[in-house]
C-alpha cells in the first residue's frame, strides 16, 4: 500500500516513523496508552488504530481493535480511561463509544476485509444501541451515563458533532452488510438538524473551546457556504498566524491534534491551501525521533503538558496527511463527506417514538 506523502512537509519515511512510535508504546493486550505508565480513551485508542493501519502496521491496528472486542461492555460501552491492569474513569461516554463505527468503517475502507467488518458488527450495534438511548426527543445526544445508569444531565456540542459523523459511518457499515437501520438514519438527521440550528439550551456553553468551533463542520452537519461561514467567523479568534490552532480562544496554546482537526475542517470547505499551511506549521511540535509533542505555548516555546509527547497527537498527524495528500483509500472519510450516507432532513413533525 502506498503510505501518507506530503510533499515538502513529511515524507511517506517520516511518517511511518511516527507509526512505529505509537506501536512501540501499544501495550501486548492491543490497548494504546496516551504515553508509556498513561492511561487510554477508547475514542484516542481508535484513532492509534486507524493511525497505525495508515502506515501499514496492520496487525498492531487489528490487536488495537481486539482490545476493544474483549473489553467492551455488555451493554455496548467502554468506560472513559484504562489503565494496564484496570478501569481507571468508570463513566461512560456516548461520543467515546460511538467511534467504533468511525475505526471499523476506516479499516474497511482501508483493507476491504469482508471477515473484519461483518466479525465488529455486533460490536458496533451494541454501541450504537447505547449511545442513541442518550439521545432527546430534540436530538441531542448526553454526554455519558454513570455506571449505575443514571445519564448526565447534558450534552456536549463537540461530542455530539463527533457523534454524527460517527453515526453516518455506523450506517454505512450496516447499509454494506444489507442491515437496514431506518431509526439510526432519523437519530442522524435530527441530531445533525439540532447542531445546525443550536438552541440556546441544546448544549452546555463551551464557547472558550476550538473544537466546540470547527466541529459541526468536520462532523459534516454544516456544509457549503454554512460551514465557510461558520469557519470565518472565528477565525481569528483561534488560528494564530504562522503556528496553529488554540484549544481555547484566550491562551496562547497550540495543540497539534486540534490543528490537525481543524486543517481538516478547512479541507472539507474546500480551502486546501489554508489547510497545508495548518499542517506546516504543526509541524514544530515534531521530534527527532518521529513523535509530536501534545502541545507548545507561546512566546516561551514550552512544551505543555511539560514533555509530553502523545499517541493520539502522532495519530492526528498521521490522518491529517492521509486526508491532505487523498493518499489512501480511506483518506476522504473525513474531508469527503459525499462519500457516506447522506442526512436526512427532518422536520419538527417527524419524530422517532422511541424518543418519547
Amino acid at each position: 500500500m502506498s503510505l501518507p506523502d506530503v510533499p515538502g512537509v513529511l515524507t511517506s519515511d517520516a511518517l511511518r516513523l511516527t507509526g512505529e512510535g505509537i506501536a512501540e508504546w501499544q501495550l501486548p493486550s492491543g490497548m494504546v496508552p496516551w504515553f508509556p505508565g498513561g492511561h487510554a480513551d477508547p475514542w484516542n485508542h481508535i484513532e492509534a488504530a486507524m493511525a497505525m493501519d495508515l502506515v501499514g502496521l496492520t496487525a498492531e491496528a487489528e490487536a488495537a481493535y481486539q482490545w476493544l472486542v474483549d473489553s467492551q461492555r455488555p451493554d455496548g460501552s467502554w468506560h472513559q480511561y484504562y489503565l494496564a491492569d484496570r478501569v481507571e474513569q468508570e463513566k461512560l461516554d456516548a461520543n467515546v463509544v460511538a467511534y467504533i463505527a468511525t475505526g471499523v468503517w476506516h479499516h474497511y475502507l482501508l483493507t476491504k476485509d469482508e471477515g473484519f467488518v461483518e466479525a465488529m458488527w455486533p460490536v458496533v450495534e451494541k454501541a450504537i444501541g447505547f449511545v442513541l438511548d442518550l439521545q432527546q426527543p430534540r436530538g441531542e445526544i448526553l454526554w455519558a451515563r454513570h455506571t449505575d445508569g443514571t445519564p448526565w444531565s447534558f450534552a456536549l456540542l463537540t461530542g455530539s458533532s463527533s457523534i454524527c459523523h460517527s453515526l453516518r459511518c455506523a450506517v454505512a457499515v450496516a447499509e454494506h452488510l444489507g442491515h437496514e437501520r431506518p431509526d439510526w438514519e432519523l437519530s442522524l438527521g435530527r441530531l445533525a438538524e439540532v447542531i445546525r440550528t443550536r438552541p440556546d439550551d441544546a448544549f452546555a456553553p463551551k464557547h472558550r473551546w476550538a473544537m466546540d468551533w470547527y466541529y459541526p463542520v468536520l462532523s459534516g452537519a454544516l456544509i457549503g457556504a454554512a460551514a465557510r461561514e461558520h469557519l470565518d467567523d472565528r477565525r481569528d479568534t483561534f488560528v494564530m498566524d504562522g503556528k496553529g490552532v488554540r484549544c481555547v480562544s484566550d491562551r496562547p496554546w497550540i495543540t497539534a491534534a486540534e490543528t490537525c482537526e481543524c486543517m481538516m475542517a478547512y479541507l472539507l470547505v474546500g480551502e486546501h491551501d489554508f489547510a497545508a499551511d495548518l499542517f506546516r506549521w504543526v509541524q514544530n511540535l515534531r521530534d527527532d525521533d518521529g513523535r509530536y509533542f501534545t502541545g507548545i505555548v507561546y512566546p516561551q516555546l514550552s512544551h505543555f503538558p511539560a514533555g509530553e509527547r502523545s499517541t493520539y497527537t502522532a495519530s492526528a498527524i498521521i490522518l491529517g496527511a492521509d486526508a491532505l495528500s487523498r493518499t489512501s483509500a480511506a483518506s476522504g472519510l473525513f474531508v469527503d463527506h459525499d462519500l457516506l450516507p447522506p442526512i436526512i432532513e427532518v422536520s419538527d413533525d417527524v419524530r422517532d417514538p422511541s424518543l418519547d
